[in-house]
This record gives structure tokens, C-alpha cells and sequence, in this order.
């Protein structure tokens, strides 16, 4: 195998081991992350998925058992969250030093996260004054794996009259944010929820002297915490 081909095969495994994580993260505890899902995340057929969980589980990063799905080992874990470090401090370094928004910062990551070096990555964390979470509020692991999950529940979730502060929201699709932006919920904005429509899917929020309607679906991505 030569330099090019190693450096693919590597590229793809550390895709796959961070989207897993990433999926799990998401998933009630314990529960492993379906070939569908996982299919559906990398933008490949369900077969692709399966040869590449078998590639994983013979290289101990990963365990999967059909119909069940996959589960990342111990060393599929720590390969994943370094993945994820590199990509949230980029992610925070592009908006920070070349003001980038937060709907521009995932996609750049995405291509530089898998040659910057582990050097590279702990000087950007100490003159970025070792941060805790991402533009988009999710959390940045430590050098040494640690990771602390922000508490927040859905907006969706909260009840009419609750003052909030957006901490966190669950999906980079660039449109997606861009909408949010539109909406005045950008990370740490402040608001007041009005309205709580389940049999509509809707809810209502008051942001910078504006009413807001969002979707039920789009509510769910955005963590809040409430006072």
C-alpha cells in the first residue's frame, strides 16, 4: 500500500469512527449506532457501511453485530474524540482569528481536520485560551479525552413564559444555521419562549424585541437552558 493509499484508508477510518461517535452521542446510552443511520450520515449505501464495520472490528476500533449495529471499542473511542478535538478547534480558530460565521466554519474543518498535526492542534487550544465548546456550542475534548457535555434541553421541550439562552445546537447544515441567524438564535442569544404549539409543531419565541415562530423539528436542535 502505498503513501496515498494509506492516508485515504486513514482518512476514511477517522470519518467513520467521529461520525459514530457523533451518532452515539446523540442516541440514548448504551444503544448502538444502526447501519442506517450511519449509511445516511456518510452518504454511502448500508452494504459500503457494513464492509467498513467489519474493516473496524477486525482493527478493534469498533464492534458490530447485525441487525444490531456497531459500537466504538475503547481505542475506536479515543481515535474519535482526538478527530472530534481537531475539528472543533479549527472550527473556533477560523471563527475567531479570520471571522468566519458559524455556518462556514463546519465544512472548512471537515477538509483540514485530518492533516493538521496533534502539535499544531494543542497550540491553537492555548491561544484560544483553552476553550470549552465549539461556535456552535458543542463541547471541544481535552488532550486527554475528557469531554464534558453542556446541560440543556430542547427548545421544544420548554414551557411558554421560560427565559432561555440558546447553548448549543445539534445540526451544522449550513442552511440550518443560517436560518437561526435570521432568527436571532445564534449561540448564547437570550430570549423568552411565548408559545409552545405541540398539536401545531410549532413554537413561538420572543428574541430582540421580535416574535419568532420555529418549527417543532427545527426546536429540537437547539439546546437551551432556562431560568
Amino acid at each position: 500500500m502505498n503513501e496515498a493509499t494509506t492516508a485515504v484508508a486513514s482518512l476514511t477510518v477517522e470519518n467513520y469512527v467521529k461520525t459514530i461517535a457523533l451518532i452515539a452521542d446523540r442516541n440514548p446510552p448504551g444503544v448502538a449506532v444502526s447501519t442506517g443511520a450511519l449509511a445516511q450520515a456518510m452518504g454511502v449505501s448500508p452494504g459500503t457501511v457494513t464492509g467498513m464495520l467489519k474493516t473496524l472490528s477486525e482493527a478493534a476500533l469498533a464492534t458490530y453485530a447485525p441487525y444490531e449495529g456497531a459500537r466504538l471499542t475503547e481505542s475506536g473511542n479515543r481515535l474519535a474524540l482526538m478527530v472530534i478535538r481537531r475539528h472543533r478547534l479549527l472550527e473556533l480558530f477560523l471563527a475567531k482569528t479570520l471571522d468566519m460565521t458559524w455556518d462556514e466554519v463546519h465544512e472548512e474543518a471537515e477538509h483540514m481536520e485530518h492533516a493538521v498535526s496533534e502539535r499544531l492542534i494543542d497550540r491553537m487550544e492555548q491561544f484560544l485560551g483553552h476553550p470549552a465548546v465549539d461556535p456552535h456550542g458543542d463541547p471541544i475534548p481535552a488532550a486527554d479525552g475528557s469531554l464534558n457535555n453542556p446541560q440543556g434541553v430542547p427548545l421544544s421541550q420548554c414551557a411558554p413564559g421560560a427565559n432561555f439562552r440558546v447553548i448549543r445546537v445539534m445540526d451544522q447544515d449550513s442552511a440550518f444555521l443560517r436560518y437561526l441567524t435570521e432568527c436571532g438564535l445564534d449561540l448564547n442569544a437570550e430570549g423568552v419562549l411565548r408559545e409552545n404549539r405541540a398539536e401545531a409543531g410549532a413554537v413561538v419565541c420572543r428574541i430582540g424585541g421580535r416574535d419568532v415562530a420555529l418549527g417543532a423539528a427545527a426546536a429540537e436542535k437547539v439546546l437551551v437552558e432556562t431560568r
